[in-house]
């Protein structure tokens, strides 16, 4: 009988541990079953034949879009919002059901509004549900980071697509710590709001204007190179920022010490350049909605209570399961008892394929969320396996410049197991305490077969 040269082991460890301690080359295959009660939806859009096309085109899409930041503008000039309308992170949510953070940025959104004078005055207003709406910032193309919300005053980003004419929005960033996307709502808190609106915005809106479009795509690009995911990690992303935008800030004919505070800001704000990120991934993604027999997720959302999923064969439908604790680093004294559950909408950067999905880029990131540095490159590693294809625009130096993971399946998540990583900040679950750490978390896994059961539904409608 001829010993084997080398032996392929699928699944359990027991026979590839016996036969490496033969000396004998082992190939370790993890494979493990569908999820529960998958296997039958699997089959059923497995046979879909609009599928394999329906995911090049969505992927393709994706990766057509050039996102390029045009404006800075009120809120209320482009998201169509009334007084009273507040946008949220995440799939729909009631008062009722709303967590501490995203009460918290309620309350101090309210106040800054002028719709209250004291931000617990508002608690009644939303109890009472008289003259006040709220709604994802995802239904209105814009996308908001932890609590995510937006307000008529509040200046925004405006991306835009220049080959489609399609845009997105995000507010400016606040910084780290006590701020209201944390759901802080100190006098301070509403103070930084009011200087973003009254000074910030306006001269960012002046910049852009005089710079000219910014290709926000090739910032990203380059910052994968530099050490950046762009989600936890967007220092270089920031800095490049304001070099593009500094010259006409300083030529803007604004008050030199408003500019300074303003560059200042900018420069000691690591997170800033992540209000860009967002949008410029929900525009890309967005260009995949709509493709029937799609199962490509186009975005990834929390609102502190729910985490919600979109595929791009499923219209506007959002697929929901429990917000799960986030595993990391915490500030100071807090600890797990402190943190809310997941939250944000800013999940869209894994949705595109950086974020978690590119922490091989970033290594440094595990100082800020936790684990290892080989921890970073295997969740890079490990996400190609439930994604479409790779960026060829956003390379992973380390790993020989592959692209990064991108186009997460439905069906590939079923059939493996394996759920998306996402690195995240973390909210205090207490009303006005804000930011307690940082970490790593994934979606709840439910939802992803609740999505594969529509998309069955859709590939063989009921009789």
């Amino acid at each position: 009988m001829t010993t084997p040269t080398t032996v392929v082991n699928v699944g359990a460890d027991l026979l590839a541990d016996a036969v490496a301690e033969q000396a004998v080359s082992v190939t370790r295959v993890d494979w493990r079953p569908p999820m529960v009660g998958t296997e039958a939806h699997l089959a059923t859009v497995a046979a879909d034949p609009r599928r394999r096309t329906a995911n090049e085109r969505a992927l393709a899409a994706m990766l057509d879009v050039t996102s390029t930041l045009v404006d800075v503008v009120p809120a209320s000039e482009v998201l169509g919002l009334q007084r009273g309308e507040f946008l949220h992170a995440g799939p729909p949510i009631t008062w009722e059901r709303a967590s501490g953070p995203m009460r918290g940025a309620l309350m101090g959104a309210a106040a800054f509004e002028g719709l209250v004078d004291d931000p617990e005055d508002a608690v009644a207003l939303f109890e009472s549900g008289a003259n006040v709406t709220l709604e994802p910032c995802h239904h209105r193309s814009a996308v908001g980071p932890m609590a995510g919300i937006t307000t008529p005053s509040m200046w925004v980003w405006v991306l835009e697509d220049q080959a489609s004419g399609r845009r997105t929005y995000c507010t400016l960033n606040e910084g780290l710590g006590k701020v209201l996307r944390y759901g802080a709502y100190a006098p301070d808190v509403i103070e930084r709001l009011h200087w973003l609106a009254d000074v910030l915005g306006p001269l960012l809106q002046k910049a852009v204007r005089a710079a000219g479009p910014v290709d926000v795509t090739g910032i990203l690009t380059q910052m994968l190179q530099m050490g950046d995911e762009a989600h936890n990690r967007n220092r270089a992303g920031t800095l490049m920022t304001l070099r593009d935008l500094a010259p006409a800030m300083v030529t803007s004919g604004f008050d030199t010490a408003d500019v300074a505070k303003a560059m200042t800001f900018i420069g000691g704000n690591d997170h800033f350049f992540l209000n860009l990120a967002m949008p410029a991934c929900k525009l890309a993604l967005d260009a995949a909605r709509g493709i029937d027999g799609s199962t490509m997720v186009v975005a990834m959302a929390r609102n502190g209570t729910d985490f919600g999923i979109q595929v791009a064969g499923t219209g506007d439908e959002w697929f929901t399961g429990p917000s799960q604790q986030v595993d990391g680093l915490y500030f100071g004294d807090y600890g797990p008892d402190d943190a809310n559950p997941d939250i944000g909408d800013s999940a869209i950067t894994e949705t595109a394929g950086i974020g978690g999905f590119a922490m091989a880029t970033a290594p440094a990131i595990v100082r800020f969320v936790g684990g290892s540095v080989p921890d970073a490159l295997n969740t890079t590693r490990r996400m190609h396996e439930i994604t479409l294809g790779e960026n060829p625009r956003w390379s992973v130096p380390v790993l020989e410049f592959q692209g990064t993971p991108t186009g997460i399946d439905v069906t590939k998540v079923c059939r493996t197991g394996i759920l998306p990583q996402i690195n995240t900040g973390m909210a205090g679950k207490r009303a006005g305490v804000g930011q307690v750490g940082a970490g790593l978390v994934t979606p709840p896994a439910e939802i992803f077969p609740q999505a594969l059961a529509r998309l069955a539904d859709l590939a063989h409608p009921p009789q």
